[in-house]
């Protein structure tokens, strides 16, 4: 079978309007298919060079395949099954910083150049004051970007019209403004020019992002299949979900330049992203928080299967509709579409995602992700939300093991053993505290507040509450005690 390559694709060629740091799956499952989807539109017109970042890696596959890759979205729509495949033709060339540091610097000198990307993981953006200037390239990735940029402003001369547009997305809060001060911070560090430091303020536009898709990266349990669909070998090829959000950020009016939505792509440019940064971690992070240690604990194993449970969706759907969009300011005919987008994505064939997996850390999750709804649940209805108070119980059942081996507490669903996995602060914590009462375990647990962040025992009602709801898990499990919760609510 032939290896997809430019002979397949029929590539056109393109000015370079992207420098994306990164060259993993999500970059090119998410990013470089929607640069690929405008450029076809003819709102774009710009190829992307990826640089790999890292010193360690190859990219050999993509000079094999010379760039060309296809990328393949499935899940549900409207209730059907569908795939999308799409041949990607928009990147122009693959380069090493480390292996190619003068061919990749030289990219800061080229005029058709408006935008750099990155997702170089939530520890790629740092600042490090034992990175140098002098390097080649400098170790971090925001000294690499200080240093590209400054080659920049020195090569055009402090054009203000050769500034570039920012877009990380690297899954931290605020992860535009995170950038730009270790930028500045790198600018002091190594004693930049005054000029560059005003060219980066008034030239340079540094973008805050929320991205949204699951990508599964390449099927290598189906790739044969995969190829046979395609009619050609890809190596680089990469699966993800259809579902897809891009919210970004800017002081700036970026979207004349950046028109991707002209395309018809889910991409939306704002000033503000936090009413969507936070309707995605209430709903679509706070569901899956609320629900998958009730649902492993009542036998499933997986989010399909979990969907599937008349109990565990009935669950999560009131969880959701009743206590979670009630507190978020959004229109709530705009919440609601997003939450039924949810459940459809988590109700996704092709997606394998297993409850153990997202148990990780739930305690500081539940923190994040669902105690911003239960305070304004409160606030709003003067009395306690009786769905994520039970998510509190089947946590707290969840982890209620004195039993420790290998840095995890042992679990047992039955005769099954699972590890639960933590910060070794919390995993001590429910080890010297599981064989307490359920009344002195509910005490115990909600006064922690480097668990909540504050003592939740001021909360009327909640101990009372949350005890009773450990007793019903404990003496008749956690089938039967969620068949007493779901009645219809007042």
């Amino acid at each position: 079978m032939k290896r997809l390559d430019k002979s397949i694709t029929l590539a056109v060629e393109r000015p370079v309007k992207v420098l994306q740091y990164g060259e993993g799956n999500f970059l090119r499952g998410f990013v470089d298919y929607m640069i690929d989807v405008a450029n076809e539109a003819g709102v774009f017109h710009g190829n992307v060079v990826i640089v790999k970042p890292i010193p360690y890696g190859n990219l050999d596959l993509f000079r094999e395949q010379e760039c060309q890759y296809s990328v393949s979205l499935r899940g549900n729509e409207n209730g059907e099954s569908k795939v999308i495949n799409r041949k990607i033709t928009s990147i122009s060339e693959a380069i090493g910083a480390y292996e190619e540091y003068d061919k990749y610097m030289e990219y800061a000198k080229y005029p058709s150049l408006q935008f750099i990307v990155s997702n170089t993981t939530e520890a790629g953006i740092v600042y490090d004051e034992t990175d140098s200037y002098y390097m080649k390239p400098p170790k971090t990735y925001p000294g690499k970007l200080t240093k590209f940029l400054h080659n920049r402003f020195l090569n055009f001369h402090g054009d203000k019209e050769k500034g570039l547009i920012i877009i990380p997305c690297e899954l931290i809060e605020r992860n535009g403004e995170t950038l730009r001060r270790c930028v500045m911070d790198f600018i002091n560090l190594w004693n930049l020019e005054d000029e560059f430091r005003v060219w980066i303020e008034e030239a340079c536009t540094f973008c805050s992002t929320l991205v949204d898709r699951i990508i599964t990266g390449f099927p290598k349990d189906e790739a044969k299949e995969c190829f046979e669909d395609l009619g050609y070998q890809d190596d680089l090829l990469v699966t993800g979900e259809l579902f897809g959000l891009w919210v970004i950020e800017s002081e700036r009016d970026i979207s004349k330049k950046f028109p991707l939505n002209q395309a018809g792509l889910p991409v939306i440019f704002t000033n503000d992203q936090r009413p969507y940064r936070e309707r995605k971690v209430r709903i679509l992070n706070g569901a899956h928080t609320s629900m998958v240690l009730a649902s492993y604990l009542a036998g499933n194993d997986y989010v399909l299967e979990s969907m599937k449970d008349p109990l565990i969706r009935e669950f999560l759907t009131k969880t959701i509709y009743h206590e979670i969009i009630p507190t978020l300011t959004l229109s709530e005919e705009e919440l609601r579409s997003f939450a039924d987008s949810v459940l459809e994505r988590f109700e996704n064939p092709f997606i394998k995602h297993s409850l153990l997996s997202i148990s990780l850390n739930s305690v500081s999750k539940w923190k994040a992700r669902c105690l911003p709804s239960f305070r304004d649940y409160i606030k709003k209805y003067d009395k306690l939300p009786l769905h994520l108070t039970f998510s509190i119980a089947a946590l707290m059942s969840f982890y209620r093991s004195e039993e420790m081996s290998d840095h995890a507490l042992i679990g047992y669903r039955d005769q099954d053993k699972y590890h639960i996995m933590d910060d070794t602060s919390v995993l001590e914590f429910f080890k010297e505290n599981a064989g307490l009462s359920d009344d002195d375990f509910a005490l115990a647990y909600l006064k922690n507040d480097k668990f909540f962040g504050e003592d939740m025992t001021g909360y009327p009602g909640l101990i009372q509450l949350l005890s009773s709801y450990l007793k019903e898990i404990r003496e008749n499990g956690m089938r039967e005690a969620l068949k007493s919760i779901l009645s219809p609510v007042k």
